[in-house]
């Protein structure tokens, strides 16, 4: 998992807070110095604990592309998964935000460590750890996922489970000065079963939720025979912004299994976006109906492929990010199983045009174990990826991150330990 960062201050004469006025003047951002990526040792064999590594990505720097400090957690077995900012653009005319602070859940240890990010980027420490107790005891939440900074200025995090390993989609909230925990977003009467990613849109108020599974079946791999006997997610979930009830469960049906990723348009106005579902392997488009519920259609298919070698007679793509430029021009998303990049014009927002697409490994590459009988996309298998000179097997990308100017997408391999595991031995290894 990756967070590209730029270092931005926190006010200025030209703004009141962190972030950027618009989407378009976000493109105009100075470029990115740093990211930081979360690196798992997870069901790896050793016994260490993960680590944020702080990487170099200033072309003028004698350290880019290097990892250029490690801050170890001090807890084993967290599984850092996604992270997010404590602020952010939502809050951009409140001087008295900082973009300054990163928040890093631990998606099994049920753990949120806050790192402090602002007094030397290139060297974050610890600010803040709130134990499993916090979460487990007091709200009945667990495997806390996705972060996003509100105009409030509090911090929302998704959860995925509760503390027995049951599917629970909730959703909790962090104080954005003292980073303890407040409570819940919404009511226990509307939690989901299966939770995940969500997206939040004030100017149409509305949020859109999506589902993973159970969090006791997910982490030890992926079985299949789970997602038949309904023990995984295919339904989008709408929210009121305002009263932070659900109104409103749309069911993707086989096409949008386990919808994971989603993103509005950056464009405030606009009342739509898009979901990528994993094991469907499809891309769904979200918008607002004239009658003002919500409505999806499948835009992008990804075919899946007949194999050989491989634990199913079929492959699918395995859709596992997506994201959007800030023009809203451009969709990339990333096929984990396949191993490509794909970048979609997205300019007529009912049909996805495929403009680049791109191999970074995966599992059909040739002189690969997987042999392709039948491929509706292409022609032959893809060769082995090759840098700096040495083929690299048993990888595949996976998170996604674009430069906020659109020029550079930053690619990173791990999903999740276990899955990592089962898929990828050798990205384990």
């Amino acid at each position: 998992m990756m967070n590209q960062s730029i270092q931005k201050p926190c006010s200025s004469a030209a703004c009141g807070g962190p972030g950027y006025r618009t989407p378009l003047d976000a493109m105009k951002a100075p470029r990115e110095l740093l990211a930081y990526l979360p690196c798992i040792y997870c069901n790896t064999g050793i016994d260490k604990p993960d680590y944020l590594a702080t990487v170099d990505v200033d072309p003028a720097s004698p350290t880019y592309s290097k990892v250029i400090h490690r801050l170890e957690m001090p807890y084993l077995k967290d599984e850092l998964h996604h992270t997010g900012w404590n602020a952010c653009s939502s809050c951009f005319n409140d001087p008295t935000k900082c973009r300054n602070r990163l928040i890093c859940p631990g998606l099994t240890s049920s753990r949120i460590y806050v790192i402090d990010t602002g007094t030397n980027p290139r060297a974050p420490q610890i600010h803040k750890v709130l134990e499993p107790s916090e979460l487990l005891e007091k709200v009945g939440l667990a495997n806390p996922h996705n972060t996003h900074c509100l105009a409030s200025g509090e911090v929302m995090i998704s959860t995925i489970g509760d503390p027995c390993g049951n599917g629970r989609g909730g959703f909790i909230l962090l104080d954005g000065d003292t980073f303890e925990l407040k409570g819940t977003w919404c009511d226990e009467e509307d939690d989901t079963e299966f939770g995940y990613d969500f997206w939040y849109q004030p100017r149409h108020n509305v949020m859109i939720s999506t589902e993973w599974g159970h969090p006791k079946l997910f982490e030890h791999g992926f079985n299949p025979q789970h997602y038949k006997d309904g023990l995984y997610g295919q339904s989008l979930h709408v929210w009121d912004w305002t009263t932070h009830r659900r109104i409103q469960d749309i069911d993707l049906g086989p096409e949008g299994a386990i919808p994971l990723e989603v993103r509005f348009l950056h464009n405030p106005d606009e009342p739509q976006g898009y979901v990528g579902c994993a094991l469907g392997s499809s891309v769904f488009r979200f918008h607002r109906t004239s009658k003002g519920d919500w409505a999806t259609e499948k835009v992008i298919d990804v075919a899946s492929k007949k194999v050989e070698g491989w634990a199913l007679p079929e492959m699918p793509g395995m859709i596992t990010d997506i994201l959007i430029s800030m023009d809203d021009r451009f969709l990339y998303f990333s096929n984990w199983l396949h191993g490509d990049v794909r970048q979609y014009d997205i300019t007529d927002r009912r049909q996805p045009k495929l403009v680049g697409q791109l191999f970074l490994g995966g599992s059909i590459c040739k002189a690969g174990p997987v042999r392709v009988t039948h491929d509706p996309e292409l022609d032959e298998q893809p060769e082995a990826l090759v840098l700096d000179g040495r083929r690299r097997k048993g990888s595949a990308p996976q998170m996604l991150q674009l430069s906020l100017d659109g020029k550079r997408l930053y690619v990173t391999t791990s999903l999740f330990s276990s899955w990592d595991k089962q898929f990828y031995p050798d990205m384990i290894k």
